[in-house]
């Protein structure tokens, strides 16, 4: 039986995940257009054995700006330059089912895949932002239901695009000047509510087969789709309990869908303080805290949240009322509100000391001690059916990234739960995922039996 490892990802945000990392003195907010600093980042990742990497996304500028930098750079072409320095590391980006459209999206993937020789990674989301709706000609953002219905058809179609061309399709006969067997390539035939495809697909089929389907929703609607589609799934939990609860559902619904539950892989957000002491570590979250900016803070707890808070003095307690209604693990419609609504009914904290426990990763799971006890926490969670690896989540870029590589993978390495050298060449191979066969050659080869 092999050994089960864990998966580890380095979450990119441009300078650091603390909402105040661009402000520290350390910080270099200038570098976040320049590719090379992202190589960079890359490189660190892949030199520590590191699954992927991977870049959030959103396609409208965030009304924030004025307090922290956005996004920046668009993540595929970004990742595109990224591969050009590495060879094992996974690539994963961020792309909306609501705002692309299946072909296109279809051909992006399917290039990273083969620019990176097979380490691309698609996170799917249906935006949940309303200001992008204007930025591509809607009047209206649709909601929750219609944007998760498209993206199922989405999906599908998008799937079936990089299915068309069967993996012996090319031929590349010289002598006979044939190149491709048309008998091989299929068209898909798509015409559903939100989607329409007809294909084939312009291109061969990918060094994976298809980019690792990545999925970052929580909530009743996101649940059930990554059950159905999901091949690792980014979540957020403040504590093990509830990130086991999680765990077990999305396994079992997995499960209910007829897919192997192995092949589903759980991995929550980790933003690590490092330090030599825990009191070093604590000091240096302090030091980012204080360099927050209030209204930045409230602004992402209202909106996230989904409360209002613009009564509340900074140094009165949160009222556990203002998240009635926020459900459970296992039924909710938005599971970030969940987590806020879980600290604020465990620590009774003021509203000043809720903006600083969100501030390091927006209701990630923020630990601050030494290499061993960060190690300590990602053994347990990972040993005790919480979690099948960790989204890294560093308060700044690169320092975060340089101490957990250093500090943190060795401990793990020397207790045998993180490779020490890379076994496969793609992002599947990391995650011991199967490369999928065609559907189209699977359904003629059944076709051809009956």
């Amino acid at each position: 039986m092999t050994h089960r490892q864990l998966n580890l990802n380095a979450f990119i945000y441009p300078t650091g995940h603390h909402e105040a990392s661009w402000r520290h003195r350390d910080s270099t907010p200038e570098r976040i257009y320049d590719v090379r600093y992202f190589q960079e980042l890359a490189r660190a990742a892949e030199a520590a054995k590191l699954d992927a990497v991977f870049f959030a996304d959103g396609p409208a500028l965030r009304t924030e700006v004025r307090y922290r930098p956005d996004y920046g750079l668009e993540p595929i072409t970004t990742l595109v330059a990224m591969a050009t320095v590495t060879t094992h590391l996974g690539l994963i980006a961020t792309a909306s089912t609501t705002y692309y459209e299946p072909y296109n999206l279809a051909r992006l993937f399917s290039s990273l895949d083969h620019i990176s020789t097979g380490r691309a990674g698609w996170n799917i989301v249906t935006t949940a932002s309303d200001a992008a709706a204007a930025n591509f000609g809607l009047t209206d953002h649709p909601d929750v239901q219609q944007r998760y219905a498209r993206a199922r058809e989405f999906v599908d179609a998008t799937v079936k695009l990089w299915d068309s061309w069967e993996d012996d399709a090319v031929v590349a006969d010289k002598a006979a000047g044939v190149y491709a067997d048309p008998d091989k390539i299929h068209r898909v035939d798509v015409e559903g509510e939100y989607v329409s495809v007809r294909g084939p697909f312009n291109s061969a089929r990918s060094p994976q087969g298809r980019p690792v389907l990545v999925q970052a929703g929580s909530s009743n609607d996101g649940r059930d789709f990554a059950a159905h589609y999901a091949e690792a799934i980014f979540t957020a939990h403040q504590r093990i309990s509830d990130a086991q609860t999680f765990y077990t559902d999305i396994k079992s619904r997995a499960a209910d869908a007829g897919r192997n539950p192995g092949h589903v892989k759980i991995l929550p957000g980790l933003s690590p303080f490092l330090g030599a002491t825990e009191a070093e570590a604590r000091e240096l979250q302090q030091e980012f805290n204080e360099l927050t900016i209030v209204e930045y803070g409230l602004g992402q707890l209202q909106k996230m949240g989904r409360i209002d808070v613009s009564g509340l003095d900074l140094d009165t307690r949160v009222p556990p009322e203002l998240f009635a209604g926020a459900g459970d693990i296992t039924d909710n419609d938005n599971s970030r509100r969940l987590v806020f609504a879980k600290i604020v009914e465990r620590e009774q904290p003021t509203l000043r000391r809720l903006l600083h426990k969100l501030a390091g990763a927006r209701g990630h799971n923020v630990v601050a001690g030494t290499p061993v006890q960060v190690a300590d926490i990602i053994e347990e969670w990972f040993t005790r059916g919480a979690a099948d690896g960790f989204n890294i989540m560093p308060p700044q870029y690169p320092q975060g990234l340089e101490a957990f590589t250093t500090t943190v993978v060795p401990i793990l390495q020397e207790r045998g739960l993180f490779r020490t050298e890379y076994t496969g060449t793609t992002l599947r191979d990391h995650y011991g995922l199967p490369r999928p066969e065609s559907q189209y050659a699977r359904t003629l080869a059944t076709a051809g039996t009956a």
